[in-house]
C-alpha cells in the first residue's frame, strides 16, 4: 500500500489531501495508517520530518463525529511551536469537513481567551502543551470524557521536559477504551513504561530512514573554550550558507553567542523558552523568510522549527547524549537534500564524541584548521528585511492584499517581495533588503485595502 487513494478514508478527507498534493504514503504512512483507521494503538518510531503528522492526524480526523460538539481527540506536544504547527496541518487535512472547531491550548499566553473559548462550546479536537492542559482540565474547563483519540506527539521529548507526570494525570481522565497513538524519535525506558500501562495491544512500527536518510556532512572540530565565538563566526564565514542554526545547551548563551553574530555583521537572532510568545513566532517568521540567515536556539525553543531547506547545523556546545545530537543534525538534509553539521568540540566534551562515533557506526571527521573570524561587521547580512503589519485576520487582510500594495504603489517587483504570514491581528512580509526602505516608505504613505495601517521593520 503506497498510495492515499488506496485507503479507506471517509470522502471528507479528501480534498484535504488532494489540496496538499499528497499522492505517495510516506514509509510511516504506510506502516501506520492502516492499523490506524482500524482503530488499533499504535506505537510509531520514525525520524524527524517523517510525515507522522498527518498520519496522526488524518487517524483522529476519521473518527470524530461533528455532530457531537465535545472533545473527541487530543493531541499532546512538547512546545508552543510544535502545537501551532500540529494545528495547523489537522486544519488543512480538513479542508472538507465543515464547521471543525480546533483548539490550541498552550502555555505562555493569557489564560482567559483559552477558557472562554471552551466556554462558548467544546471544540472537536484540543491539540496542546501538557502543563497548560492540565491546569484547564483541573479547572474542570477541560472536559475529557468524550475523547476517542490521543495523540502523545514527541513522546521522547515530553517526558526529557519533565511531562510525565502530567500526561499520567490527563490520561487517567480520558475514556479508557480510547484509541491511543505514540509517536517519538527514541523510545527510552520511561516511554516503554508509560505504553505498557495505557496503551492495549498496541502495534509497533519503526521507520530507521535509512532508505531514504538524509546526507548530513558531520564534521567535527577541537576549540579553545575561549575561542569560541570567534571560531563560530569565522566557520559561518567560511562556510556562506544561506541560513544556519547553532545550538547551545545553555539558555543563557543562546543570547550572548547571537549577539557575538552580530557583531560580526550576521543577521542572527536568538530563541529561547524565555521569550515571550510573539517575540519567538516574530524570530520563526524572520528565520523562515530569510530575514535572519542565523538562529542560535535553545533545544527546547527549537524543538518544533521546521525549515524545509536547512543548509547547516553548528552544535556550539555538544549535546550530553547522543540522541539529541542526531535529532539536532537531523534537521538538515532533508527531502532529497545535502546538509552540513558541524560540532564546536573543547577538550572536556572530546569523550563524548565516542558515544556520536559508535551511533555513526565510522570514524569521525575532524577539521584541523581553525577558521579565522571575519574583520569587523564584514560576514554576509540576510537577503531579506522583514516588515511588521499591524493588522491581519481580524482585519480581513489576506497575502494579496500585502502583493498588492507592495507591488502597486509601492512600485516593488513581483521577485522583491517574500514570504507572507499573516496573524489574527498582524502580518509579516520579508522584501529584499535594498527594497526595504522604498517599501517602508510607499507603505507607510499609502493604503492597503483601502485603509492605513501602521507598519514597521524589524
Amino acid at each position: 500500500m503506497t498510495d492515499f487513494s488506496t485507503l479507506p478514508l471517509a470522502d471528507g478527507l479528501r480534498p484535504g489531501i488532494d489540496a496538499l498534493g499528497y499522492t505517495t504514503l510516506t514509509p510511516i504512512q504506510a506502516q501506520s495508517l492502516p492499523p490506524i483507521l482500524d482503530g488499533r494503538d499504535v506505537i510509531a518510531q520514525a525520524p524527524t520530518g517523517s510525515g507522522k503528522t498527518a498520519a496522526f492526524a488524518l487517524g483522529l480526523l476519521q473518527r470524530l463525529e461533528l455532530g457531537e460538539q465535545r472533545a473527541q481527540a487530543l493531541v499532546l506536544c512538547p512546545t508552543r511551536e510544535l502545537v501551532e504547527q500540529v494545528a495547523q496541518q489537522i486544519r488543512k487535512l480538513a479542508l472538507g469537513m465543515p464547521n471543525l472547531k480546533v483548539l490550541q491550548l498552550v502555555g505562555g499566553l493569557p489564560l482567559a481567551p483559552q477558557i472562554a473559548s471552551l466556554e462558548a462550546h467544546d471544540p472537536h479536537v484540543v491539540v496542546g502543551t501538557p502543563g497548560r492542559v492540565q491546569e484547564l482540565m483541573r479547572k474542570k474547563i477541560l472536559h475529557l470524557g468524550g475523547v476517542k483519540t490521543l495523540v502523545l506527539d514527541e513522546a521522547d521529548r515530553m517526558l526529557d521536559m519533565g511531562f510525565e507526570e502530567p500526561i499520567r494525570e490527563i490520561i487517567g481522565k480520558t475514556p479508557p477504551k480510547r484509541m491511543t497513538l505514540l509517536f517519538s524519535a527514541t523510545f527510552p525506558d520511561g516511554i516503554r513504561a508509560i505504553a505498557g500501562s495505557v496503551m492495549r495491544e498496541p502495534v509497533e512500527v519503526t521507520v530507521e530512514g535509512h532508505a531514504q536518510a538524509p546526507v548530513i556532512e558531520q564534521r567535527f572540530l577541537e576549540v579553545d573554550p575561549a575561542r569560541k565565538q570567534p571560531t563560530l563566526a569565522g566557520l559561518l564565514a567560511e562556510e556562506r550558507s544561506d541560513n544556519a542554526v547553532v545550538f547551545c545547551n545553555m539558555r543563557k548563551d543562546v543570547d550572548e553567542v547571537a549577539v557575538s553574530l552580530q557583531h560580526y555583521g550576521f543577521s542572527a537572532l536568538a530563541l529561547h523558552g524565555d521569550m515571550e510568545q510573539r517575540d519567538r513566532e516574530e524570530v520563526l517568521v524572520r528565520f523562515s523568510n530569510r530575514s535572519c540567515n542565523v538562529l542560535v536556539a535553545s533545544d527546547v525553543a527549537a524543538r518544533g522549527l521546521d525549515i524545509e531547506d536547512l543548509a547547516l547545523v553548528v552544535n556550539y556546545d555538544l549535546p550530553s547524549d547522543v540522541d539529541t545530537y542526531v535529532h539536532r543534525i537531523g534537521r538538515t538534509g532533508r527531502a532529497g537534500r545535502t546538509g552540513a553539521a558541524i560540532s564546536l568540540v573543547t577538550p572536556r566534551e572530546v569523550p563524548r564524541t565516542a558515544a556520536i562515533e559508535e551511533r555513526i557506526g565510522q570514524p569521525l571527521r575532524w577539521q584541523k584548521q581553525i577558521p579565522a573570524a571575519p574583520r569587523g561587521k564584514t560576514a554576509p547580512p540576510a537577503p531579506m528585511v522583514t516588515l511588521r503589519i499591524d493588522a491581519g485576520k481580524t482585519d480581513k487582510l489576506r497575502p494579496g492584499d500585502i502583493l498588492g500594495a507592495l507591488t502597486g504603489d509601492a512600485g516593488l517587483a513581483g521577485a522583491s517581495v517574500g514570504k507572507i504570514a499573516i496573524y489574527p491581528t498582524r502580518s509579516y512580509v520579508s522584501v529584499d533588503r535594498n527594497k526595504a526602505a522604498q517599501a517602508l516608505e510607499r507603505l507607510g504613505k499609502g493604503r492597503i485595502k483601502g485603509r492605513n495601517f501602521r507598519v514597521r521593520r524589524i
